[in-house]
């Protein structure tokens, strides 16, 4: 039970990293709030993009 509490924590912190990253990459490249909204619901997907592209 212990270990399955932590492997969710890691996970939910995992999404919120790369939510949070996904859209401090897509501001400072678009400079625009809608792109970073819309790339922080993408999240991995666009940091993904972001690191193969640049």
């Amino acid at each position: 039970m212990r270990k399955l509490r932590y492997g969710r924590t890691v996970i939910s912190s995992g999404i919120s990293m790369g939510s949070a990253l996904a859209m401090i990459l897509s501001y400072v490249e678009h400079k625009s709030i809608l792109w970073a909204i819309l790339h922080g619901i993408l999240s991995w997907l666009y940091v993904i993009y972001f690191a193969i592209i640049y």
